[in-house]
This record gives structure tokens, sequence and C-alpha cells, in this order.
């Protein structure tokens, strides 16, 4: 038994951890959803997206870095970018439909803000090869963000499914990176950019290291659980 447990743990130890494909929203032409103050989402997804990478990197994980620098214009080529990655989380920041916005003026300049949403939210897709481990880790990821303070919102519960609420959990089953990938995949909405309040929450540093170092923590316990090898 000591003989087997010994093998057990060199292989455990020189085993590569997985490679996640982090994936930053938007860019190029589309910068995706505007803050509060005139923002694109694109610089929040980015800055947070390089967050994260820099902590799993810090902890000796694996990053592949898709659209990092906005030069891919159509969706389906982010999972294509991510082949041979173990899972894909895309980062986004939310908005909220037009009805809920109200005009203010920032810097001179004529801006909309809301205040009924804020809060993250994190998306699967039933439709994903993976399902059960996307939810898994999702669910792992959400559970370790609301243990460090962080808020899921409720507002998604008008249009998707709870495939885990309480940790803020979601299903989008149309959505391209999430349907067209063939990993494990999560889209994370980090929190609400139009939240004129929670804009400036999401722009702080140390706050995005908190949230990263959650995500990074919840996603490497799932994985360490789920085992590489036993996404289905």
């Amino acid at each position: 038994m000591l003989i087997l447990w010994l093998l057990f743990s060199v292989a455990e130890a020189t085993a590569e951890p997985p490679l996640i494909a982090i994936d930053v929203g938007h860019g190029g032409a589309d910068g995706g959803a505007t803050s509060a103050r005139g923002r694109p989402e694109f610089a929040f997804n980015r800055d947070l997206a390089g967050v994260l990478a820099d902590v799993m990197r810090a902890r000796g994980q694996r990053v592949r870095e898709v659209n990092f620098s906005g030069d891919i214009g159509h969706l389906a080529a982010r999972p294509e970018r991510a082949l041979g990655s173990d899972f894909f989380i895309s980062i986004h920041h939310d908005s909220i439909g037009e009805a809920w916005l109200k005009p203010w003026l920032w810097a001179g300049h004529e801006q909309t803000y809301t205040e009924v949403k804020r809060g993250y939210g994190l998306f699967i897709s039933a439709q994903n090869p993976y399902p059960e481990t996307s939810l898994r880790c999702a669910s792992a990821m959400g559970a370790v963000l609301r243990r460090a303070g962080f808020t899921p919102s409720t507002w998604h519960g008008r249009r998707h499914l709870a495939a885990d609420a309480e940790n803020g959990v979601w299903y989008y089953d149309n959505l391209v990176v999430l349907y067209r990938t063939t990993l494990p995949a999560v889209l994370f909405e980090a929190g609400v950019i139009k939240h004129r309040d929670e804009e400036l929450e999401l722009l702080d540093a140390e706050r995005q290291a908190r949230m990263a170092d959650a995500l990074a923590t919840g996603l490497a316990a799932c994985l360490s659980v789920t085992g590489i090898s036993a996404r289905e």
C-alpha cells in the first residue's frame, strides 16, 4: 500500500495543472456595453482578465490568453483559439435594458445609468458538451465569490432559468462562446457598469484582485475534484 501511495503522490505532483483559457469579451469594433461614465466594457473586461491571468500564473496554474488584444471579431473564433485547453472562462461586465436607464451628465457628456441592478452573474449553456462540469465549476466559483463578500445579482432571473441561483449561476443556452466550445465553459459577468457606484468599485485594483483570487480558487478546487479526464 505504501508503494502505491508513493506512486500516486509522485504522479500527482508531476502532473501538469489544467490549462485555463481566459477570454476577454468584446473588442475591436464592438466595445460592448458603455459604463455610466462612458468607458467601454472591453476595457473593464481586459483589466479583470489580466488580473485573473496574473493570479493564476502566480499560483502555478497555466493560462491561455484569448482576445486580450481585442482582435477576434467573430464569436465562434474565440472557442477555436481555446482548443487544447481544459476550461474556458469568458470575462464580461453587465449592463441593463434601456427601460431601466436614467440620463445624467458626466464630465460634460450625456450618459446613462441605473440604480436597480448590480452584482455578479455566472452563465452556462445546457448545449455545452460538458454541462455538468461547467455547472460544477460555476457553482464553485460563485460560492467562493460569496464567501469573499461579493453578491450575485438576482436580476438575471427575469430572463434566465436558474442553474444555482444561490451562487449566481444561470442558464444562457444560446451564447456562442459557451455552446460552440469543446470545453467546459463559463461566462462571468463581474458586475454592472451602468450602476454608478458599482462601476467605481469594479475599477478598484484591490477589489479586482480579490475577485480574481475568488475565481481562481473556485475553479482550481472544482477542477481538482472533477479531474481533467472526467469532464463527461
